[in-house]
């Protein structure tokens, strides 16, 4: 490509082009009917014109509007037109031809003018046309002694006439004439207004428009418009009428598309300019002398290095932005590898079956998604902040299929933070529906907690037992366990999680938890097993049961830990005072009881007696399916709660804590007898 073209090509594609797609108006259209010529909006054939108002029919080589009946003898598209109308006489002894129909305008776009017409009376009385107001005279033959016939009156027309109805109240017999008439035709054909008696038709000058609504974009017009070029403009006369005009300096049908075209006026008009030269352009022209030449010429050249400076910057704006792309691409590959993307990468194929691929979302995606990541948009943010829990989470979510546990719908590794992509889950944590007091649309009525309950215990048996891989959790807790919009519950947060082989029947891991639910003999051991899920699991039934949080305060200020506290509140047999008390309105003493005991079991403070996390959930199944029939059963079962009790000494505010940070106290429990409640 040639250096020259390179400006033109620039241009090009800088300018904004504009596409007229519509016709530029109706087609196959005759234009003419014998000597008149018929422009849009008005139009002979169906379809040629705006509406049915502009209706022309062209009978004997003579033009009739069809709305009004009138002929027609020439049209202009300054907004008005000439026709040819009765000269009104009573001339008929019998009084049954009056000479001139009733010709009202009401609702149609059309008007009599007042500044081109006159009216005329001629005979002995009163005239008028339409409104009185409007246009009338009167005559007085005995005043005058003038003869019938020999008389005549006439009036300006003040307002435009919706009418033209004439109405005489003569005096005496005879023949009486009124006449609305064109001014100028009556000046320059009448030498004597007495002599419009030799008449049957006059012209008349009618004021047209359109309404505005009767543009249609099948016809090529633009809908509810005024104007359909910016070579014209528009005005109301009338609500809801309107005139278009072509601006000074073009002509042409304002009513068409592209219908106003630039007039060059330096061929079209001789000498317009005198001795200098003309110069056309769009909508006018100039004159100017040689030295006006050279200074356009001076102009021509500021402006084409004004325009080469601008093309300069928009080459460097150009290779920026290019520049700009590449490095955000750069980044995000950066970004994709220090984010774990290969091991993610790894660790699915280390899995047996395949992971859906569409699980990696762009930047780009979740940027839109998100309304640039507006912060009421994020659900959550992580707390542990390191890359390998965070591709754990992945991988392991990415086996899971089960209602009751959040869905994975995708991560992005394109970001300087990895983020997880959860489907969303509206209603909040159990965690706030137990423990703040919030008003809730939700009632959180004992059937609810025991069903959620079932759910979850479903979902931790699903991942202990029926996962491709064993999944423990390692993190139960209320604030894990969300609530859709169903207020089905979802067990949520596996950046703790760990797959077990099936060979395998513990964990040796740094111990690592929550505040209040974590497994006292996994802290000891440093081995986290199933029934470490259990025993958070039987935390959760607890807050249940008692609406406390894990860790409260009692009367005096000193902090409790719920799991050793209700425990001895068992074996107290002072349970029902740390019960929720709209447990104890709706719940059954069987059921009660039924689900302390499983929850003491869960609490064993020796892992080995508590039971699985498959057992837990087909008792509260068989629990719930004895409340629904009414035949409820306890399932009795005997056993030692014996070990070591943990309360907490000092509180901290933390959510997490692992063996280097935590303090915790070791009171030796009596061995606990075996009671049936």
């Amino acid at each position: 490509m040639s250096l020259p073209l390179m400006p033109f090509l620039i241009i090009l594609l800088l300018w904004p082009i504009k596409a007229i797609m519509a016709q530029a108006g109706p087609t196959n259209c005759t234009s003419k009917c014998g000597n008149v010529a018929i422009p849009f909006p008005f139009g002979i054939e169906d379809g040629c014109s705006i509406d049915s108002w502009f209706k022309v029919d062209c009978n004997s080589s003579k033009p009739y509007l069809r709305s009004i009946k009138l002929e027609l003898l020439d049209i202009s598209l300054r907004g008005s037109m000439h026709v040819s109308y009765s000269v009104y006489n009573t001339c008929d002894p019998n009084n049954t031809s009056p000479g001139v129909a009733a010709t009202s305008l009401d609702k149609k776009p059309f008007i009599f003018s007042a500044n081109r017409n006159k009216f005329l009376g001629i005979g002995c009385g009163n005239f008028s046309a339409g409104n009185s107001a409007t246009a009338s005279c009167s005559t007085s033959c005995q005043q005058n002694n003038e003869t019938e016939g020999d008389i005549y009156c006439e009036e300006t027309v003040k307002f435009p006439l919706k009418s033209s109805t004439p109405s005489v109240n003569v005096h005496g017999q005879g023949c009486n004439y009124a006449v609305l008439v064109e001014q100028q035709w009556s000046d320059n054909n009448l030498k004597n207004p007495l002599d419009v008696k030799n008449f049957t038709h006059v012209p008349v000058v009618m004021d047209w428009s359109i309404y505005s609504t009767s543009w249609n974009d099948s016809k090529g017009y633009e809908s509810n418009s005024t104007c359909v070029t910016s070579a014209c403009s528009c005005f109301s006369s009338e609500s809801p009428t309107v005139q278009c005009n072509c601006f000074q300096g073009y002509a042409g049908n304002p009513y068409l598309l592209q219908g106003c075209q630039d007039i060059d006026e330096c061929t079209r008009y001789t000498n317009i300019c005198g001795l200098e030269t003309c110069q056309n352009f769009i909508g006018g022209y100039n004159c100017y002398s040689s030295s006006i030449k050279e200074g356009s010429k001076m102009a021509m050249l500021g402006i084409g290095i004004s325009l080469g400076s601008l093309l300069l910057l928009i080459g460097v704006w150009w290779l920026y932005t290019i520049m700009k792309k590449r490095k955000e691409i750069k980044l995000k590959e950066k970004y994709f590898k220090r984010n774990g993307g290969l091991l993610l990468q790894q660790k699915f194929t280390s899995f047996e079956g395949s992971v859906d691929g569409n699980k990696l979302f762009c930047s780009k995606e979740l940027d839109k998604a998100t309304d640039h990541f507006n912060e009421h948009r994020i659900l959550g943010q992580g707390g542990q902040g390191k890359l390998a829990e965070f591709i754990n989470e992945v991988a392991i979510l990415s086996q899971i299929n089960h209602r009751n546990v959040v869905k994975l719908l995708g991560c992005c590794l394109e970001t300087e933070v990895p983020l997880l992509v959860y489907e969303f889950i509206p209603k909040g944590t159990l965690f706030q529906y137990l423990h703040q007091q919030n008003d809730h649309e939700f009632p959180f009525t004992w059937d609810t907690r025991l069903r959620i309950a079932t759910e979850v215990a479903g979902a931790l048996s699903y991942l202990h037992s029926s996962a491709t891989i064993p999944i423990y959790h390692r993190d139960i807790k209320s604030s894990n366990i969300l609530l859709d919009d169903k207020y089905i519950a979802k067990v949520a947060d596996f950046g703790m999680s760990r797959s077990i082989p099936i060979d395998q029947t513990h964990l040796t891991t740094k111990v690592q938890g929550t505040f209040g639910y974590f497994d006292p003999e996994y802290f000891r051991s440093n081995h986290f097993t199933d029934k470490s899920d259990v025993y958070s699991f039987g935390v959760v039934l607890v807050e249940l049961l008692t609406s406390r949080k894990p860790i409260f305060s009692i009367e005096s200020g000193e902090s409790r830990n719920l799991a050793s506290y209700f425990i001895i509140s068992m074996e107290e047999n002072n349970m029902y005072e740390t019960l929720d008390a709209q447990v104890i309105e709706q719940a059954k003493n069987e059921e009660i009881m039924a689900i302390a005991n499983l929850a003491r079991r869960c609490l064993n403070l020796n892992g080995k007696k508590r039971p699985t996390m498959k057992e837990v959930a087909i008792e509260l199944e068989r629990i719930r399916a004895s409340e629904k029939n009414g035949n409820f059963q306890q399932n009795y079962e005997e056993f030692d709660y014996m070990g070591t009790d943990w309360d907490v000494v000092s509180t901290s505010t933390g959510t997490t804590l692992d063996s280097s940070t935590i303090a915790l106290s070791v009171d030796v429990q009596p061995l606990l007898t075996k009671r049936k409640l």
